[in-house]
C-alpha cells in the first residue's frame, strides 16, 4: 500500500515556515532582537540622509508631509516561503514618538535575500491618525509610491500631494526593483 502525501501548503506548515525563516531573516543584522532605541534612530538618521541625497524631491515631501514612519533596515528572505522584518521609527515635526516594526509574509517561487529601506509620508492627518490608532495597520495596494522603478523620483505635483500615504522604498546600494509594500504589517513596538 503506497501513501501520498498532499503537496498543498497546510497553515500550520505555512506558519512553521515563516517562523523557520526568521532565524535566517535574524541573522542578516537587520536588528531582531535589538531592543536599544537610540540605535534605532541613529538608523532613521542615516536613512533620511541617505533618502535626501539621492531622492532630493523627498525633502519636498518631508516638510509638507505630517509624519513619516522610517523603517531604515528590513531584510526579506525565502525559499518557497519568505518573510521579511525590520524595525523603525514613527517622526512628527522631526522627532520620534513612536517605535514600530513591520512584517510580511508569502509564499511562491522565492529564493535568496535582500535588505531595502521605506519611507511612509502621512500627506494628511486623518491618514497619521489612523495608523496611530490601529493596533497593526496592513499596507494595502493604494499606497502611492514617489520612487519608480528605473530610478527617478516621482515629482511633488499637486496629484502626488492628495495622495493621503506616499511610500518611497530603495535598497541600501541603490533602488529596489518592483518595489511593492502590499501585505506588509506594522505594529508598534516598546525598545
Amino acid at each position: 500500500m503506497s501513501r501520498h502525501i498532499s503537496p498543498r501548503l497546510t497553515r500550520r506548515g505555512f506558519t512553521l515556515g515563516i517562523l523557520a525563516g526568521t532565524g535566517a531573516v535574524a541573522a542578516c543584522g537587520n536588528g531582531v532582537g535589538n531592543n536599544n532605541a537610540a540605535t534605532i534612530d541613529a538608523r532613521v538618521d542615516a536613512t533620511l540622509n541617505q533618502m535626501y541625497s539621492r531622492y532630493p524631491n523627498t525633502i519636498t515631501l518631508a516638510e509638507k508631509s505630517t509624519g513619516m514612519l522610517v523603517m531604515p533596515l528590513v531584510t526579506e528572505a525565502g525559499f518557497l516561503i519568505g518573510g521579511a522584518y525590520g524595525r523603525g521609527a514613527l517622526r512628527i515635526n522631526g522627532v520620534t514618538v513612536d517605535y514600530y516594526s513591520t512584517v510580511k509574509g508569502n509564499a511562491g517561487l522565492q529564493i535568496g535575500a535582500q535588505q531595502y529601506a521605506h519611507v511612509l509620508f502621512f500627506m494628511t492627518d486623518d491618514a497619521l491618525a489612523g495608523f496611530r490608532r490601529s493596533s497593526g495597520w496592513a499596507a494595502g495596494a493604494d499606497l502611492e509610491y514617489v520612487i519608480k522603478d528605473d530610478g527617478n523620483s516621482v515629482a511633488a505635483d499637486t496629484n502626488t500631494l492628495t495622495s493621503p500615504i506616499l511610500a518611497a522604498v530603495f535598497a541600501q546600494a541603490g533602488l529596489r526593483v518592483g518595489a511593492t509594500l502590499e501585505g506588509t504589517k506594522y505594529t508598534r513596538i516598546i525598545p
